[in-house]
């Protein structure tokens, strides 16, 4: 700063001879005429550099020299006026803070990135604090006077809106912002704020109650804004004021919410920017403390939405009394498709997800008030999920619980995965450590896994009742079924589909609050203890009374093959056929793939297994000593599966031990 200050009174000098030589020169062309004397008014001359012995030059060397001798090719002659401007503009100092100016600008350009957070967020939290101010000494206090004085509004509606403003604005305009002053101001000294934040940060918690209440602050003051002129007019009077600077309340009210947040920024952003070896470096490791309390707000406010959202859902289920509840989560809501275990067909039913339970609903043709009624409420607790194996029904599931069991359809495989995993996660969050996902037996078509409960379970658990097409005959009984003398029924207990006779008992069941309900013989006995009446024993079981399910899931191959010819009878067109692993050469078929008994068995030992027509080619048939029996595969592929499994079986034991299985 010595070399500017000489170099600037350098300057000024120069100007100064300048200005005296040029008077001088003016003088002498006035007292000698020439033709080709310079003249002022011409205004323009030629002048030669200036020399720094120039300085030196005694005053009446200029004199003794004319102005034609000083001026040179190239040069302009300088005016009196300005050089007495530009000695002027010195003598003032303007020069001195224009270059005042340019060295902080310098200055500033080299300073170190955390000392610009630092100052960013001290110039931020003056005016945070500033609007803290307005709102508690002047929003805040101007409508409780007017509430005491005019009676038209209660101090407690001021008081709900404003919440805790006051703790607020008294701990950053007496604490933080004084201590975060005080530390910048002894900066050079003490380049650090991480152990003042940490003394600090546990107070900014007090945010959480503010925030949780802002939405209804905003509800209260739009509310009192339309129906109260004495509050409206205070509040518009100081909006239309300059400490306002024409912002609402609304608007100054939002500011301590994206506080914490801008603090996280802010302080992230300086932990970065500290060098290795920077003193606050080990204070600024520990600034979490800052973070937790954004993250505090945070909460709050996914807190408040989520109340929101829940009371939502609620509205739309009519506000039962069992269902209300603060403390649920709704985890996931959505249409579905729910599979009629009557008429092989989907009906559009609606899901709740909560973290306790699932509420399975019907939409309301007419929506006045409730959009949704209210069918099924399965608890979470003791609830079991998991994906179908069905052809006719892709992308469905099963959903267990013990008050109802469900079997849903999603409109694809990802809609569907996102239900399995959202009732998974809430089962898991309940405590509850079942196996909700069991591998489904292969098959083309239908679930064959088995549908018995357990008997610790029976009677405790809403069974999945078995599909009326799936079966034929009577699960117990094995009486084949017709739509007149002997009609499906279902048994509440463990879910098969037995005819009147099978089914004619009645059991307390506690999935149904312990109401009488009709179960099947074997159900009765075990939920009872009655003893079975003699009348009532099992007879001896034939050759065909294998359950299918049960052979099914131990098989060799299994699958529904078209039954061609004479040979099956009217209405046998299709059958669930079965190469048992525990009986591997005789072939079993049944009407459907849940009947206790098959209706044809063939021993396949010694049969001669062929292609059918050209014509057809998924057809094959089994021939020996002129018997023929034709079916018809669904695809070429399993076609080649069933002649390869039945020439095995057709060799012996033997071949069909060292090749190993198929199942399809």
């Amino acid at each position: 700063m010595e070399r500017e200050g000489d170099s600037l009174v350098k300057v000024f000098n120069l100007l100064t001879v300048m200005e005296d030589s040029r008077a001088s020169h003016k003088q002498q062309a006035k007292d000698r005429p020439s033709p080709k004397s310079y003249s002022a008014s011409s205004g323009v001359g030629q002048l030669k550099p200036f020399s720094p012995g120039l300085l030196g030059t005694p005053e009446g060397s200029w004199q003794s020299e004319s102005l034609e001798e000083q001026l040179g090719p190239g040069h302009r002659a300088v005016s009196t006026r300005l050089l007495s401007s530009l000695r002027n503009k010195i003598s003032g100092g303007v020069w001195r803070k224009s270059c005042e100016a340019t060295v902080n600008i310098r200055k500033q350009l080299q300073e170190p990135e955390e000392n610009k957070i630092v100052r960013e967020l001290l110039e931020t939290e003056q005016a945070y604090v500033s609007r803290l101010h307005l709102l508690d000494q002047v929003f805040f206090e101007e409508l409780l006077k007017e509430a005491r004085s005019s009676k038209a509004f209660s101090e407690d509606v001021v008081k709900l809106i404003f919440s805790n403003i006051s703790s607020i604005h008294q701990f950053h305009s007496q604490f933080f912002l004084p201590e975060l002053q005080k530390r910048v101001d002894e900066w050079a000294a003490v380049p650090r704020i991480g152990d003042v934040i940490q003394k600090l940060a546990p107070f900014l918690k007090m945010y959480g109650e503010y925030v949780k209440n802002f939405e209804r602050a905003a509800e209260l003051l739009a509310i009192w804004m339309e129906k109260c002129p004495p509050f409206q007019e205070v509040i518009a009077r100081i909006q239309n004021s300059e400490v306002s600077g024409n912002l609402t309340l609304q608007h100054h009210m939002l500011e301590p919410v994206q506080r914490i947040p801008r603090y996280e920024l802010l302080l992230k952003e300086y932990v970065q920017k500290l060098p290795p070896d920077a003193p606050d470096q080990a204070d600024a490791q520990t600034l979490d403390v800052i973070f937790s309390a954004a993250q505090h707000s945070n909460a709050a406010i996914t807190e408040m939405e989520r109340l929101q959202n829940l009371w939502d859902v609620y509205q739309r289920l009519g506000l039962e009394d069992d269902i209300v509840d603060p403390s649920n989560e709704l985890l996931q809501e959505g249409p579905i498709q729910k599979i009629s275990f009557r008429h092989s067909s989907t009906m559009e039913r609606y899901l709740f997800l909560f973290n306790n339970m699932l509420l399975y609903c019907v939409p309301k043709v007419i929506q006045v008030g409730a959009q949704f009624q209210v069918r099924t409420r399965i608890d979470v607790a003791g609830m079991k999920v998991r994906e179908l194996n069905d052809v006719e029904f892709p992308h469905s599931f099963l959903v267990s619980g013990k008050q109802r069991t469900l079997e849903l359809q999603a409109q694809s495989q990802e809609e569907m995965n996102s239900w399995i995993q959202a009732c998974q996660r809430a089962i898991d969050q309940i405590g509850k450590r079942h196996e909700t996902f069991k591998a489904a037996v292969q098959g083309p078509e239908g679930d064959t896994e088995e549908h018995q409960l357990k008997s610790e379970e029976l009677g405790i658990r809403a069974p999945q009742w078995v599909r009326d097409k799936m079966v034929t005959m009577c699960m117990r009984c094995k009486t084949p079924f017709n739509a007149l003398t002997r009609r499906r029924h279902h048994c509440r207990a463990c879910g098969y589909v037995v005819c009147a006779k099978c089914s004619d008992y009645r059991a307390r069941l506690k999935y149904d609050d312990n109401r009488l309900n009709r179960v099947c013989l074997e159900c009765y006995v075990f939920l009872t203890g009655n003893l079975l009446p003699d009348d009532k024993e099992d007879k001896k079981k034939g050759i065909l009374e294998k359950e299918s399910s049960k052979v099914s899931e131990q098989s060799l191959m299994c699958s529904f093959l078209q039954l061609l010819g004479d040979k099956w009878g009217k209405g046998s067109s299709r059958g669930w056929c079965v190469i048992p692993r525990d009986d591997p050469l005789v072939l079993y078929i049944y009407a459907a793939p849940q009947d206790m008994k098959a209706h044809t068995s063939i021993p396949l030992l010694g049969y001669q297994v062929t292609s059918g027509p050209l014509a057809d080619p998924r057809a094959f048939q089994l021939q020996q000593s002129g018997l023929v029996y034709s079916f018809r595969a669904e695809s070429e592929d399993l076609k080649g599966q069933w002649m390869k499994a039945i020439d095995r079986a057709a060799r012996g034991p033997s071949f069909t031990r060292a090749e190993g299985e198929l199942s399809d």
